[in-house]
């Protein structure tokens, strides 16, 4: 594009062909006019390839280049008159994209004032009137996209930021579920050893067993959770579920299969069952657990002490987990007694 739109300088071009000026000074015009070019060029692919400009601090490079283009201007001056003005809207250009916001006001307006100074103060300038509507509208073009590019870049950085930190917060989330679930059932089971040890030590090796598997379960658990591969399915929350249950003496049961939900539908409901059940175990010193699978519903009821006052961090999970979802979740009394839990979609 920088290239493209140097098919405007034609004009100090058409007037250093038939310069009336000494030899000399068409001769610094013409060299000026290259280097110039050359260094509009050069300067527009050194910005784009981090050499600053548009909301990055510009190099030093920028700066010098910036410096030279307004000498190359300048120095073509004796040679081609007011023809010199095809300069501005470069100048303008670079500052905008290449410099800071400040830079791009600085040199808007003040090319704006050196172009109507030109045509309206020095006798003969007229014709270059076009040349000052093309320099007013240019100011008004490179304010207005280069606003839009930085607002973009910085809508893009807010993006970015917001990602980032739902995605911590993702993992969070599952670290909290996967390690609380975990260590609740490890606890269990280490009260179950303790007491069978004298008594049976052979269901004892088996808990001891238990202990392990569900301990290497939750490093690796917490590994692929962190990597972003962690999906457990219902089919195996569900066992996961009935076995902890057990090591508690609580009685589950439960109505209708996996299968009736969606696979998408089945890791959100793994993911809240496997919470609930945390819950259960932690909280609600229950003796039966009842769970019903239904097209489109999850329920989870315990006959313990109920839902408190307050709402924390496993009840909010799970709402999180459900809204992200797209499902409706209620928490509160069960029928009879206990906590109630559904997910519905």
């Amino acid at each position: 594009m920088a290239v493209i739109w140097l098919v405007f300088l034609v004009y100090p071009v058409v007037v250093l062909l038939d310069s009336p000026a000494e030899t000399r000074w068409v001769v610094v015009g013409w060299v000026a006019l290259v280097a110039f070019i050359v260094l509009y060029v050069t300067g527009f692919l050194h910005g784009l390839r981090g050499g600053g400009g548009l909301g990055r601090p510009p190099t030093t490079r920028q700066w010098i280049t910036f410096g030279a283009l307004n000498v190359c201007a300048l120095a073509t001056v004796p040679a081609v008159g007011g023809s010199a003005m095809s300069f501005l809207p470069f100048i303008m250009s670079f500052a905008s994209y290449g410099l800071t916001r400040t830079w791009h006001w600085i040199t808007t307006v003040g090319a704006g004032l050196v172009a109507a100074g030109c045509v309206l103060l020095i006798p003969g300038n007229l014709p270059y009137l076009s040349v000052l509507a093309i320099v007013a509208l240019l100011g008004v073009v490179n304010t207005v996209s280069t606003w839009l590019i930085l607002r973009s870049a910085e809508a893009e950085r807010l993006g970015l930021e917001l990602a980032t930190s739902e995605g911590r917060e993702a993992v969070a989330r599952d670290v909290h579920d996967l390690i609380g679930h975990s260590l609740t059932v490890v606890g269990l089971k280490a009260q179950l050893v303790r007491r069978l040890m004298d008594d049976d030590p052979a269901r004892a090796k088996a808990e001891l067993a238990d202990i392990e598997r569900l301990t290497a379960e939750a490093i690796a658990g917490v590994r692929q959770t962190v990597a972003g591969a962690r999906a457990t399915t219902l089919v195996e929350q569900l066992a996961l579920t009935a076995d902890s249950l057990r090591a508690a003496d609580i009685a589950l049961t439960v109505e209708g299969g996996p299968d009736a939900l969606s696979p998408a539908q089945a890791i959100t409901a793994s993911w809240i069952l496997r919470e609930a059940t945390t819950n259960t175990l932690r909280h609600s010193g229950a003796a039966a657990v009842r769970v019903r699978i239904a097209p489109g519903r999850l329920v989870v009821e315990d006959d313990g002490a109920g839902i408190g006052d307050g709402e924390g961090n496993g009840i909010r999970s799970m709402r999180e987990r459900a809204s992200a979802a797209g499902a409706r979740f209620a928490v509160g009394r069960a029928d009879a007694a206990g906590t109630k839990v559904e997910v519905t979609w």
